[in-house]
């Protein structure tokens, strides 16, 4: 059983990596605007999660205190998603997705007052380690200058890794008294009422004219929401049957399979991703940050 959750939280990692990379490439290269892109999304996960809670509703005796916790988990994760999509119109993928994904280290630093656990000098040298790992694959040259900046949205994708983070040790507290498929879908249909809220603009539905091939636009939307469900799906499953730490852990080595997505798509279809220097310097230095990140990540669960 172990080693199922085990195996169900990478494939979810390497699920959500995709959905990084096609969200990637239809908010920067298919989409009018974010809110756009939002705009089509929404009805989808927003029917899916119906149909579940239509078959699988909320078990009786569900306190008010409960409930609420389950809601705040669905809030907390969709804020986190929202401010992920609007950063992947300006950023490039191998660049934001590490950053959202050092949420463990959060984990583990809340851990102590919340749940009165205690971090050792190993796992504190590998919060500095997987810290450096983010700013040295989020650092990026200023135009003439050979110096490196954090881009604009680094801290706001701080503050996405910290929403996921409070998302999935409330989602884990909940999972203790609704099943995987209660919280997918109280988590999915808050985002798409989240994601309603922020594109249903009369302006958002006039650029959806201007969709370029909006009929593979469509498929393309279809196909990666169908992804996001089946990814959502496995990482409450393996929530519910693992630690949260160790899931996190695992699900946050997305990454990896981001970057690995990256470099096979800017091989076989450059102009896919929004995506900037890719030198062989420029990827030696990701991968050594990647490592970096997921190293420390390991060290702070496995010591």
């Amino acid at each position: 059983m172990e080693a199922a959750w085990i195996s169900i939280a990478i494939l979810s990692a390497a699920g959500i990596g995709l959905v990084n990379i096609f969200d990637s490439h239809l908010i920067s290269k298919r989409m009018p605007s974010t809110r756009a892109y939002l705009l089509v999304v929404s009805p989808i996960v927003l029917l899916s999660a119906l149909l579940i809670a239509f078959i699988v509703p909320l078990p009786a005796g569900l306190s008010f205190w409960q409930l609420m916790v389950v809601v705040a988990s669905g809030l907390l994760r969709a804020i986190s998603v929202i401010i992920l999509l609007y950063s992947l119109r300006r950023e490039e993928v191998s660049r934001v997705v590490p950053v959202v994904s050092i949420y463990p280290v959060f984990v583990a630093i809340m851990a102590v007052p919340i749940l009165g656990e205690t971090l050792n000098y190993l796992q504190g040298l590998a919060i500095a380690i997987v810290v450096a790992g983010v700013i040295i694959i989020s650092a990026k040259k200023r135009m003439g200058s050979s110096k490196n900046r954090l881009g604009a949205t680094f801290f706001l994708l701080l503050g996405s890794s910290l929403l996921l983070a409070m998302a999935d040790i409330a989602s884990k507290y909940a999972l203790d008294y609704i099943s995987f498929w209660h919280m997918y879908w109280v988590s999915i249909l808050t985002l798409s009422v989240i994601l309603l809220l922020v594109s249903l603009r009369y302006s958002v539905i006039k650029e959806l004219a201007h969709i370029v091939n909006p009929r593979t636009a469509l498929a393309l939307v279809v196909f990666n929401e169908t992804l996001v469900i089946a990814s959502a799906i496995m990482l409450f499953w393996a929530m519910e049957r693992g630690p949260v730490s160790l899931v996190s852990t695992l699900t946050s080595t997305r990454p990896v399979f981001v970057l690995i997505y990256a470099l096979i798509l800017s091989r076989f279809l450059p102009g896919v991703l929004l995506e900037g220097d890719l030198s062989r310097r420029v990827l030696a230095v990701r991968i050594i940050a990647t490592a970096m990140i997921a190293g420390g990540i390991a060290i702070i669960y496995l010591v």
